[in-house]
């Protein structure tokens, strides 16, 4: 990998992973247009890190008062009934389905569900799932003529069966084109939740799957050194912060007045041209993979 490439892919990964458009299916399809070789599962879990920092950065009141609240209430039992400590095991619950999931299809993450034609179907599909999630949240504000607005859940009201739903949803977007935020915000708005506390709940739920992935990952290529081009790899890492820092703070206000209809089109859009690329020849389902 060239300095020019990790600072695309850098860019890509700050600008696309807290949007719901999916950083791993446009760090895939970034190198396939370009001509390069796939970076890898193992480089998006590393640059997911810096992309994660800047979260742990932008939630970090929120982050230290759960953790520091989760901690005390191990030892002290008026503090249980807090919401942040209720949090700090929400957040572990909901990570418990990706940590299964990732360590038991590793291989298939890493190998098969790169085919670029599984990309632009997850686009799709989860575009439309999105999009009717979008809708009925948009439905319960509004409300019409013969409907009242209707009020949506907080985090306050999160139980350890949504944490669960959301964790499950957070899983899925190991296979490329998914979307962790798409995913888990979709997962919210069907479960009844605002819009603002699906996407901030599904920030919390993805840094300790981030960070766990990217330390696997790291251990993984300590051990074959030869599978990554550590400086470049920290060049994108570093960037993908910075641009990710400012994604996450403009995100979390578009969220708060705007729909998701925009990301919706967007989604299905791609994934369309890609299929016809596909189908007239013009790009492989594996391109850009290692060796091709």
């Amino acid at each position: 990998m060239s300095w020019f490439e990790s600072l695309i892919l850098g860019l890509v990964q700050g600008l696309t992973e807290f949007l719901p458009i999916s950083s791993s299916a446009h760090l895939r399809l970034t190198a396939a247009f370009a001509g390069w070789h796939d970076p890898g599962a193992a480089f998006t879990a590393i640059t997911q890190i810096g992309t994660e920092a800047a979260v742990l950065i932008y939630f970090r009141k929120d982050i230290g008062r759960i953790i520091s609240t989760w901690f005390r209430s191990l030892f002290t039992k008026s503090l249980r009934s807090e919401q942040d400590a209720k949090m700090g095991w929400l957040v572990i619950v909901g990570s418990i389905p990706i940590g299964v999931l990732g360590v038991l299809f590793k291989d298939q993450i890493t190998g098969p569900a790169r085919d670029l034609r599984l990309t632009a179907t997850t686009l799709i599909v989860m575009g439309l799932v999105l999009g009717f999630a979008d809708w009925l949240a948009s439905r319960d504000e509004e409300g019409g003529r013969h409907r009242v607005v209707k009020q949506r859940k907080t985090l306050r009201e999160l139980g350890v069966k949504d944490g669960l739903i959301f964790g499950l949803c957070q899983a899925m977007a190991l296979v490329p084109g998914v979307s962790r935020s798409g995913a888990t915000i979709s997962g919210g708005l069907l479960l009844g939740f605002t819009r603002e506390a699906a996407a901030r709940y599904s920030f919390l739920l993805a840094i300790p799957a981030v960070l766990a992935s990217g330390a696997f990952e790291i251990k993984d290529v300590a051990e074959n050194p030869g599978h990554i081009f550590w400086g470049p790899t920290i060049f994108a890492t570093v960037l993908a912060f910075f641009v990710g820092y400012a994604v996450i703070a403009w995100f979390m206000k578009f969220i708060s007045t705007k729909s998701f209809m925009p990301f919706v089109v967007y989604r299905i859009l791609l994934g369309i041209v890609l299929f016809v690329l596909i189908g007239t020849d013009v790009l492989s389902p594996h391109a850009g993979e290692s060796g091709s």
